[in-house]
Order: structure tokens, then sequence, then C-alpha cells
């Protein structure tokens, strides 16, 4: 009798199995078998010089497929180049090499501020793995290219070129994550030129983009002829004088990678306290994850932003190697343990090159909201290259 009655539930059990969807199933997978289905994911995406994925819409199953020109196009080779670091599988950096290569002509666009993204996630990453002559001219030329936005009487690099109905001469927060390009051309090219211009704009934008409580604002417009700020904004968050949480990111991680250079202790002040606003924020959720933007009223309901998180998890542990602070490698490891559950983690059936969700691109502009956006897994993949490393250096 009780073989019958266990005979009877093992059928039930396979029968509950066969009926269940299949991110259910999913759900019970690890955590690592998770991400190494949707590392196969971005492998298996088809190469195209003028497709490159940005994010995927989910509802509508559409992928954004961008041109190297734009600002995006790098992170898709850089994540498959930090892959093959992961997984030491060849596939990876062949498909990065490919891809790599659709971007060279980019090194002579000087017609935007983003060569820094495009250049060195890509070619830059490319160069970790291998002694390559041809990536190393290739970022210097991005780096000369990249000086003639250099504005000698302001400081600074311009931005966007748009706008110029309202904007002089616009410099963003992110720009400083273009300065890694320039210190690394300095490096290779043996000209302190690139150096010099990198360090200028860190000091401009030090004394200009931050607000008492050391959060930052996303743009400083500067006048063209007196060459100081006339208007202080937040283009991309819930209004000018609001805490948009991946501008905090960009501040964070453009200071602590400057301090890596220059061992500036100015930079090292202001990466600290920039991460204690954002960690120590009343608004930033248990899980770390935090929402787009630290001043949206709608919080708890606000859309997340992962990338935000990303990028601010990869440069504290950065920042714990030069300050020893528990506080900041316990974010980090918060974030990616986070991010590699199931609330963040795409399921392995859906097809599209990306693998975590939840990331919010251009609110004020309902422009990927909510949604797998390409930087958000290229800094989550580099903290896990970081963490990888820090755990070698311990060991």
């Amino acid at each position: 009798m009780k073989k019958h009655i266990l005979l009877i539930v093992i059928i039930i059990n396979l029968l509950s199995c066969k009926n269940k969807s299949s991110t259910e199933i999913t759900s019970v997978k690890t955590a690592k078998e998770l991400l190494n289905a949707r590392y196969k994911k971005l492998l298996e995406y088809p190469l195209d010089s003028l497709a490159f994925p940005r994010s995927v819409n989910l509802k509508t199953n559409t992928i954004k497929k961008v041109l190297p020109k734009d600002w995006c196009s790098g992170f898709f080779p850089g994540n498959l180049w930090q892959i093959y670091d992961l997984t030491g599988n060849e596939a990876y950096k062949n498909k990065a090499k490919e891809w790599t290569a659709y971007i060279e002509n980019e090194k002579f666009n000087n017609r935007t501020h983003d060569m820094g993204f495009k250049i060195f996630c890509s070619f830059g990453n490319g160069l970790k793995h291998e002694e390559n002559e041809e990536y190393k001219k290739v970022i210097v030329e991005s780096a000369k290219t990249l000086s003639t936005r250099f504005n000698e009487h302001i400081s600074s690099i311009r931005s966007w070129d748009f706008n110029k109905n309202v904007w002089q001469f616009p410099v963003i927060i992110d720009n400083m994550m273009n300065l890694e390009l320039l210190f690394e051309a300095a490096k290779t090219s043996k000209d302190s030129s690139y150096y010099n211009l990198a360090v200028k704009h860190a000091n401009t934008t030090l004394k200009n983009h931050f607000r008492p409580d050391n959060s930052c604002y996303h743009v400083v417009d500067y006048d063209t002829i007196s060459f100081q700020p006339r208007m202080k904004v937040t283009h991309q968050g819930f209004n000018n004088e609001s805490s948009w949480s991946r501008g905090q990111g960009w501040a964070i991680y453009g200071y602590t990678m400057a301090y890596r250079y220059t061992k500036d202790k100015r930079y090292l002040n202001q990466a600290e306290a920039t991460a204690n606003f954002f960690i120590n924020h009343k608004n930033l959720p248990e899980d770390g994850i935090p929402y787009w933007d630290f001043n949206d009223p709608s919080i708890p309901n606000a859309p997340r932003d992962v990338s935000a998180g990303a990028i601010v998890s990869s440069a504290l542990v950065e920042l714990y190697g030069y300050t020893n602070n528990e506080t900041y490698l316990n974010y980090s490891k918060k974030v990616v343990n986070s991010l590699k559950s199931k609330n963040y983690l795409l399921n392995e059936d859906i097809e599209a090159p990306f693998i975590l969700d939840h990331s919010t691109g251009n609110w004020p502009k309902n422009d990927e909201v909510d949604e797998p956006i390409v930087y958000g897994d290229y800094y989550f993949l580099e903290t896990l290259l970081r963490l990888k490393t820090l755990r070698k250096k311990i060991d």
C-alpha cells in the first residue's frame, strides 16, 4: 500500500513539473548555471557591424541595435572580453576580437566625447589579454581625437554638441569616464599632454560639479566668454537638484580611477565622499540596487537602475583597495549577490544577448526604462573580475 502511495506522489510531482513554466523550473538552477546560460546568449548573437546590441524591450521582445558611433557600442565587445576572462573559453575571445574590429573607425570621430566608452571598453579590454600594437595605436589615435574637444580656457572636454540653443559648452559627469583612455594613451605614447589634459578636466569637474552634500549635478554648462559655469542641471534626472543615481556612479568611479593614475588625494576624498552619500542614502533599497533617481517622489514604486548599482559596485571594489574600508567591499558583494538572483538575472529562455534586467536609461524621455541594458552587464562583469582579482591577492 505504501509503495502505491509513493508511486502516486512521484507521478503527481512529475506531472506538476511538466506543467510548470520554464521560469519556475529555471529558478531552481544555480546562479552559476544561469550566468553561463546568459553568457551563451551573447556568444550566439550574430555578427553585424551595424547592429551592436544596446538594450531590449521585453514587452515587445525587440532588441535596440545601434551603429558603432553610438556611445554604447564598446560595451558589447567589452562584455565578451570580460566573459572570456571569467571563463577561459576562447570562443568569447575570438568573438570579442571580431566585434572590436567594427569600432576602429570611431578613433577619428571628433563629434563625440564618448571615446572612452567606445574605444577603451573594447580595445582597452583587448589589450588586457594580448600585447597588440594595433590596439595601442587605436587608443592613442582616439585620445588624439578626443583632445580636439578640449577648451584650454575652460579646462574641460566638451561633452555634447546638441541643444546648442540652450547650452554653450556642456560638460557632463559621465565625461570623467573617458579620462582613462587619456591616461592610458599617455603611458603608451609617452606623451604627457594626454595626462595633463585629463588632470585639468578632472580638476574643473571637481570644482564645479559637486553639491555641499557631495552628490553631483549631471551637466555644468560653461559660458564661452567668461569661461565660468552659467547653468547647472540634471538633464537625465528627476529635476535639476535631484540625485540621478547613475550620475553619482560615474562620479564615484571616475574619481576612483583618476586617483589610480595620479595619486591626487583630492580625487580619493571626493570618491569616498560621494560613495558615502550613495551607500548611506535613506532611499537606497536594502538589496543595494538603487532607484533610478534618489529623489523620485514615487519611491518605492520608482524604477530601479541596475546599471547604477553595477557601476558603483565595480568602483567600490577598487576604492576598497585604496582605503581598506570594509563598507565599500560589503556593498559590492551585496550588489553582486542581488544581481545573481532571480530578481535581476534574465531567464535563460529569453533570446537576447544580455545578462541582467531592470536598468534605466533615460527616464525623462521614457527611453529604456526598466530594461536590460548593455552597460549594466558590463559593470557587473567588471565587478566579478575585480572581486576575483581581490580574492587572489588575499589568498
